[in-house]
């Protein structure tokens, strides 16, 4: 009897087997995953989010895989080598800018940044205050004045030879004077320290009047109208293999820096807790809904990568292998040979 129930325990374990391969391809395979598609997003229109998975979990996660996960020195090379290829690939020298980003859209950029009034006046009056600028507009202010007086103001120009003189003369009050030089530039700057707040303060208003929303307008535009029609390698060009490689081993560094600080987990914190505020007590359909996934998108998803995968592992064998692992223990098992037994 224990024989011939093992002999039937093997024969019902292949028959299994069989099934369930002849269930796994062709019109049977797409009908279950439809049928198992319309069974989960019913579930989904039941049940909440935070019964399926909790703010909590989803923290834990991030914190796991995107902070503390340790990721291979190769990732950066890797990423290089491809950004090297993008960047060699036909596609850059066919495509112009124009056909990535449309003139209405880069108006509409535009137009939201003239938005930002209030930030641009203050980059402005940072950059202002900024010691290298006032450095900047003391120096220009100072050799216009020098060259203006010894070179280009109205007697020169209109006097034959009074520049030559005015030189000549700068020249004989020096060796007189040993040091007139110093003392005259010294004092021009000292007026300059003193009248530099005044200068920089018109300066900042004359920004605020010039850079206005119909001048910043009007100065994109036409730089945008000169780019739009140039190919995406033009843009490129002086970014070599190696100066590219370096920007993406920096940004590499810096987001393995960047992911543990304080801040990356504030702002994550902030958008999973406002994720779960939101639709934490919802059903989960109604998240899939708003960012457009649907039925449709699922099931078409499935037939064109999940139907091929599972052909492929059928004709690999790992199928068939992974039936047998599952079943086996089941067939094997004193449970079912008691079974067997007393049917028989």
């Amino acid at each position: 009897m224990t024989e011939t129930t093992s002999t039937l325990a093997d024969q019902l374990l292949e028959a299994h087997v069989r099934h369930e391969l002849n269930a796994l391809k062709g019109a049977k395979l797409k009908k279950f995953l439809h049928q198992e598609v319309d069974e989960l997003l019913e579930y989904a229109n039941s049940v909440t989010l935070e019964r399926v998975v909790s703010a909590e979990q989803i923290m834990g996660l991030i914190r796991r895989v995107v902070v503390s996960m340790e990721l291979d020195a190769g990732i950066p090379e890797l990423a290089a080598d491809l950004a090297t290829e993008v960047l060699k690939a036909p596609v850059q020298s066919q495509t112009r800018l124009g056909d990535i980003l449309s003139r209405e859209q880069a108006s509409a950029f535009v137009e939201e940044a003239l938005e930002l009034r209030h930030q641009r006046e203050r980059v402005i009056s940072e950059i202002m205050a900024h010691p290298v600028y006032q450095e900047l507009v003391s120096n220009v202010v100072y050799h216009g004045l020098v060259n203006y007086l010894y070179e280009d103001n109205l007697i020169t120009r209109s006097v034959p030879g009074v520049g030559s003189m005015m030189k000549f003369g700068k020249k004989m009050a020096n060796k007189a004077v040993p040091g007139l030089d110093e003392t005259f530039e010294r004092r021009i700057k000292a007026w300059l320290s003193d009248s530099l707040p005044s200068l920089i303060a018109r300066s900042e208003q004359f920004l605020h009047k010039a850079l206005s929303d119909d001048e910043l307008r009007d100065t994109v535009m036409a730089a945008w109208v000169s780019l739009e029609d140039r190919t995406i390698e033009d843009l490129q060009d002086g970014l070599g293999d190696v100066q590219l490689q370096e920007f993406v081993v920096l940004g590499y560094d810096f987001w393995l820096h960047f992911r543990q600080t304080p801040y990356f987990e504030g702002c994550v914190q902030a958008v999973v807790e406002g994720l779960y505020a939101r639709y934490g007590n919802q059903p989960v359909m109604n998240l899939l809904a708003d960012i457009g996934v649907t039925r449709e998108v699922i099931v078409t998803e499935l037939e064109a990568v999940g139907l091929p995968l599972v052909d492929l592992l059928r004709q690999e064998g790992y199928l068939e292998a992974l039936l047998r692992r599952r079943l086996e223990p089941f067939y094997r098992s004193a449970a079912t040979k008691k079974l067997l037994a007393a049917a028989g």
